[in-house]
This record gives C-alpha cells, sequence and structure tokens, in this order.
C-alpha cells in the first residue's frame, strides 16, 4: 500500500505542472473554433506577416529567425533527466536504489512522465514566444526599405564587378490576389480599413460575450455564427456563470488570407490581443475560473465572408489557439 501510495504521489507531481498551464477561461467563441470558412474550413489559416497593403503596394516578406530544434540529442537528454530524477526521488522515499523499494519499470514511468510534463512546458513557451514576435507587423507599415545592395547581388553586378545570376521576381502571394480579385468587384475596398473595422467588431463581440447577450451585435454576425455563440452564451446563463472580458488591448489586426468562393468574398484578420478573462457566479463576487489581476495573451483568426461586392462582411468563424 505504501508503495502504491507513494507511485500515485510521484504520477501527481509529474502531472501537475501540466495541468497549471491549461487554460481554463473561455472568451467569445468558447476557447475553440467555429463556424464556416468555405472550402478552407478544414485547413490552418494562414500565419501573419509583412503582407501588402494592396496589390499596388507590395513589402518585402518578413523573415522570422529560425528556431532551434532539440533533435535527437534533446530528446534523449529530457528523457534521461527525467529517468534520473525518477531514480533520485525513489531513492530518497525507499532508500536501496534500484534494488529495492519501487521497481525499474516503476522509475520509467516516472521519469517519462516528468520529461512529457517539461517537454509540454516548453514547447507552450515557444508557441507564445514565435507569436508575439510578430507584433511589428501587419498593415500599420509602409513597403520596408529597399536595400541597394541586396538588390545588385540578386540582379546585377556585386563588389569588384562580379555579376550574380538573375532570378525572376516572385510572383504576388495568394493574399495579394486575393485582394485583387475583391478589388475588381468593390474598388472602395482598403485593407487598413477593412482591418480596423473588423477591431470593432472584436471589441463589440467581446462585450456582447459578456452580457450574455448577442442580440445587439446580430448583423455583424452570420445566422449560424450568432446561433453557436448565443447557444455557448445560454449555456453560461444556465449554469449561473458569467465570463466577464475586461481591459481588452489589440496589439496587432492583420489581414492574412482573402479570397472568393462560390460568389462570396472572404477575408480573414488575425487578432494578437490581452485581456482579462475569468467566470464568476452571478453575483461576480465568487471568481470560479480565470484571474482578475492576471492578463491573458492570446492570437485569434477571425474570418469574414459577404457576397461578392460592394457590401458589409459579417464574422462567420473564429479559430482560436
Amino acid at each position: 500500500m505504501k508503495r502504491t501510495l507513494a507511485l500515485a504521489l510521484l504520477v501527481a507531481l509529474a502531472i501537475l505542472p501540466v495541468l497549471s498551464v491549461t487554460e481554463a477561461w473561455a472568451r467569445a467563441g468558447g476557447g475553440g473554433s467555429s463556424g464556416s470558412r468555405g472550402s478552407r474550413s478544414y485547413s490552418s489559416p494562414a500565419r501573419p506577416g509583412a503582407s501588402p497593403v494592396s496589390p499596388s503596394q507590395p513589402s518585402s516578406p518578413a523573415v522570422s529567425p529560425a528556431q532551434p530544434r532539440s533533435g535527437w540529442g534533446g530528446m534523449m537528454g529530457g528523457m534521461l533527466g527525467g529517468l534520473l530524477l525518477g531514480g533520485l526521488l525513489g531513492g530518497l522515499l525507499f532508500g536501496g536504489g534500484f534494488g529495492s523499494g519501487i521497481g525499474m519499470m516503476e522509475i520509467l514511468i516516472i521519469g517519462a512522465l516528468g520529461w512529457f510534463a517539461l517537454s509540454y512546458m516548453r514547447r507552450r513557451q515557444a508557441a507564445a514566444q514565435s507569436g508575439y514576435a510578430m507584433a511589428g507587423g501587419g498593415y500599420g507599415g509602409g513597403p520596408a526599405p529597399r536595400d541597394d545592395a541586396a538588390v545588385s547581388a540578386r540582379y546585377g553586378a556585386g563588389p569588384g564587378g562580379a555579376t550574380a545570376t538573375l532570378e525572376p521576381p516572385a510572383g504576388p502571394s495568394d493574399l495579394a490576389r486575393g485582394i485583387g480579385h475583391l478589388h475588381q468587384m468593390d474598388p472602395s475596398f482598403d485593407p487598413r480599413g477593412f482591418a480596423e473595422t473588423a477591431s470593432d467588431t472584436f471589441f463589440k463581440v467581446q462585450g456582447a460575450w459578456t452580457a450574455r447577450d448577442l442580440r445587439s451585435v446580430s448583423p455583424s454576425l452570420t445566422p449560424e455564427m450568432q446561433a453557436k455563440l448565443q447557444g455557448d452564451c445560454d449555456r453560461l446563463r444556465a449554469e449561473q456563470k458569467i465570463n466577464r472580458l475586461e481591459n481588452i488591448a489589440v496589439r496587432t489586426a492583420e489581414i492574412t488570407e482573402a479570397w472568393q468562393e462560390t460568389g462570396q468574398d472572404y477575408v480573414t484578420v488575425h487578432f494578437l490581443a490581452s485581456l482579462l478573462d475569468y467566470t464568476t457566479d452571478e453575483s461576480g463576487a465568487r471568481v470560479l475560473d480565470g484571474s482578475r489581476t492576471e492578463p491573458v495573451k492570446f492570437e485569434e483568426y477571425w474570418t469574414f465572408v459577404r457576397p461578392v461586392g460592394p457590401g458589409p462582411f459579417r464574422l462567420s468563424a473564429i479559430q482560436q489557439s
């Protein structure tokens, strides 16, 4: 019995770090993904980058620094570290090293769980760092400065009169083509203005979510999206809970996709934001999930749709990470 209890304790200690970093908050959309993106509903949205402001104003793509990869060496090192930790804990609790107390199999299980927990936390930290490294991109800036030396090295004479192999210029990106198609049927479409309008919708939907009533923003939602969000709000009301979203700060709002299909215009906007996200009882006195003081940093992709041509867009999908 003592051996079983000790093994259960060690397993709990190994899993605890994973549980501690799991987000319990909801946000508008329920903390997951919902809605329709047409034929792209089952594909991941394009990541943000230095995208063209319009088809006639291309900018140089941003180059993200390469992320180090741990490889087999890092993985094996982590596993060995976990095994060593399991062995040391076993020796401290039971004495006698590997010859008594818990056996080798238990130590292997404990070590593997410890390695899994550490690897999970490292992956989450790396994902957060890579997400917020993009905060300087988007439609807020103009074309990237021209690097004459790089242009010379790529297309013509370099230092000392040497020549480099000529390469044809890159074609328009998928986003530039999509914006161009929208411009054909709606010459007034402005990516910067659309990102600002999407931000306004973002704030209004969060406020309606906290109020648990989506009627005030129904003109900005497709019927399917309104039904999904209102259903989530109704469940919160039935459970006598309020998901409170406060101090919302949008760091970037950037178009990452634009396309047409089956007579519809689609535009996806990437939001990088932070807010206070916590759930209380009806009185607001007791916090059930989240924190009143610790802001949550997050990124989301909101897709908007309309019939092809001039006209208002409506929110059709939310994809949360």
